[in-house]
């Protein structure tokens, strides 16, 4: 389950929704920058570290190698799920290879961004860059190591090399206040089995069990193929489940893509169809685009569809799952982008400089009027919402199969 745009696309909810149809789900990136929303039986709760199928009875959660998992959010998650009643110790596995975000990787991401100025790149200041950053260094501290008996002077030893870097930078910072929280939740993770998720999820797989990956943020925020810089520290198209969960591509089953009805990013970066205007006003309060995880304002626009075959491309997605289609009753007509237009020449495909000025080519859709939010069969959709989708699945050649018509685990219909 991917996000196929800039985040916040819905995937906490659509795999909630399909939990049941799978005995395991399994995140493969990201860490608590994550905010997937769910909602049901009036109670709306944001997961961040924890699998999106944790609500469901009979369903594994894995927290797999390739996460960054922070102990004092994650102690506080496990608190708060705890608190309505889920008996999560049966639920949940955590991959020994998953890093741990560290105080200080908290403290040089808060640090280093603002030192950046007017050019910082949006970060969420979770310290998911630095914990990446060592990981790739060689440096990092993972799950694993809090059953090694040097344990704390491995966390000494980073830390202090860390503190050594600070110097560099004029942030008042306390840490051993969050160092005291974040001890705390080294407890609470060793109260979970840990695992080494690469043999666990292949052996589920020889078991006939069905496996759910769950992924982080959107596409256009991965690493090497989003609009760098301003994106994330991991993979977030399909290659990332592989390297995230220690998975063969050919046990790649379908490709499930998450998009919204438009488009919506949260910090800096590249925009095409971004409407700062009444329109863009509009979207945000129709549909409540505040971030999961920082509250901050979401930035809305027109859907994208270079963006979307551009995401299908790279993770090679079988079939969509659509959201927020009920935001968009609220308007008479809908705009769609079908290309770029730059220097004279009319093309579909991203450009290399992300920030180059492009104009977008839109469509003209008639929106519609019918409130969605009671509809729960494809019969009863207003044929403009039909017309919609068919546009998009002819545009980027792949099956609509899912529409979401409201918040709600139940508001959701299957469409294929």
């Amino acid at each position: 389950m991917l996000g196929l745009q800039w985040g916040d696309e819905g995937k906490g909810k659509l795999v909630d929704v399909l939990t049941p149809g799978y005995d395991v789900i399994a995140r493969f990136q990201g860490g608590p920058n994550a905010g997937h929303t769910l909602e049901f039986n009036n109670i709306k709760y944001i997961a961040h570290n924890i699998p999106s199928g944790i609500f469901r009875e009979k369903s594994i959660n894995l927290i797999g190698n390739g996460v960054v998992l922070d102990p004092v959010i994650f102690k506080k998650e496990i608190g708060e799920i705890r608190a309505l009643g889920v008996d999560i110790g049966t639920r949940l596995l955590i991959s020994r290879k998953a890093h741990l975000i560290m105080p200080t990787h908290r403290i040089l991401d808060a640090a280093s961004e603002a030192a950046k100025g007017i050019t910082k790149i949006g970060s969420t200041l979770k310290g998911i860059g630095p914990t990446y950053m060592d990981k790739t260094g060689r440096n990092g501290m993972r799950v694993g190591d809090i059953e090694s008996a040097d344990f704390r002077a491995k966390y000494d030893f980073l830390t202090n090399k860390h503190m050594q870097i600070l110097k560099q930078y004029d942030f008042e910072f306390d840490l051993k206040e969050y160092e005291k929280g974040w001890m705390e939740g080294i407890e609470s993770i060793r109260s979970f089995p840990l695992v080494n998720g690469e043999y666990v999820i292949n052996r589920f797989l020889r078991e006939g069990k069905s496996v759910l990956a769950e992924g982080a943020q959107g596409s256009m925020l991965d690493i090497d193929f989003g609009s760098y810089p301003y994106v994330t520290s991991s993979n977030t198209i399909c290659a990332g489940a592989c390297t995230g969960l220690g998975l063969a591509p050919q046990k790649i089953g379908k490709v499930m893509g998450v998009f919204k009805a438009y488009c919506t990013r949260v910090g800096s970066g590249p925009f095409p169809t971004e409407q700062d205007n009444d329109t863009g006003i509009a979207l945000r309060e129709y549909g409540s685009e505040y971030g999961a995880t920082t509250g901050r304002p979401r930035r809305c626009g027109w859907l994208d569809l270079p963006v979307l075959k551009y995401s299908i491309m790279l993770s090679g997605v079988t079939e969509l799952l659509m959201t927020k289609s009920d935001v968009l009753t609220h308007f008479d007509t809908l705009q769609v982008c079908t290309a770029y237009r730059s220097n004279g020449k009319v093309s579909d495909e991203l450009p290399f400089d992300i920030l180059a000025p492009v104009e977008p080519v839109y469509t003209e859709l008639p929106s519609w009027e019918k409130d969605l939010k009671g509809i729960s069969r494809k019969e009863d959709l207003p044929p403009e919402l039909l017309a919609y989708i068919a546009f998009i699945e002819k545009e980027v050649g792949v099956p609509v199969t899912y529409v979401s018509v409201g918040p709600d685990r139940e508001q959701i219909i299957k469409i294929e």
